[in-house]
């Protein structure tokens, strides 16, 4: 005996002021034979009712939101989250948007969608390498700040060799962790 195929109604809205009715009332008008409705910002990357959606949904099944930004937290989230559908089998319906990856052209869609995504990320990787290089051609180097000059880093090499005081003693009165002051006594091989 083999299983039903249904269609899973998902909707969120941003607030608790928001009304989810209409697009429970557009999702019940789809067909769908469950729905869930998330009532938080589309940000929050735990929305539990589209966990138990997705969870509830089986090969051959097919999961429907009113709009794109209902389902995603962004384009990546959305990316995934239909990569994973169809992997499983899953098809996706968006109602108002028209695209049904049932049919050619939604799934033609998403994959044009994926690479406008996936040229986006390289656009930005691009710009922040070309960023980097522009800051180091003008000597400044990334990271963060040394806590210490290369006198202190000598004071504390000089009372260490000494004996003068314990390394506890030391990153008290520079005011640093003592895993700093190790670091500088390994970089000069004292330690």
């Amino acid at each position: 005996m083999g299983m039903t195929e249904i269609k899973i109604g998902y909707g969120r809205v941003s607030t608790s002021d928001q009304n989810p009715a209409s697009q429970e009332d557009a999702l019940k008008a789809a067909g769908c034979d469950r729905i869930y409705i998330d009532v938080m910002s589309g940000t929050i990357k735990n929305r539990p009712e589209l966990t138990r959606a997705l969870d509830s949904a089986r090969s051959g099944d097919t999961l429907v939101v009113t709009r794109l930004d209902r389902l995603g937290r962004s384009t990546r989230n959305l990316l995934e989250i239909v990569a994973s559908l169809q992997e499983r089998g899953i098809q996706l319906e968006i109602t108002e948007q028209g695209i049904d990856t049932n049919t050619i052209e939604g799934r033609l869609f998403f994959h044009i969608f994926a690479a406008v995504a996936e040229f986006e990320r390289e656009i930005i990787k691009q710009r922040t390498m070309d960023g980097l290089s522009a800051a180091r051609a003008r000597g400044r180097v990334g990271g963060r700040p040394e806590k210490l000059t290369h006198k202190q880093k000598a004071q504390i090499i000089t009372f260490y060799q000494a004996e003068q005081k314990t390394v506890q003693e030391i990153a008290d009165l520079f005011n640093v962790s003592r895993p700093t002051i190790y670091r500088v006594l390994e970089s000069t091989k004292v330690y």
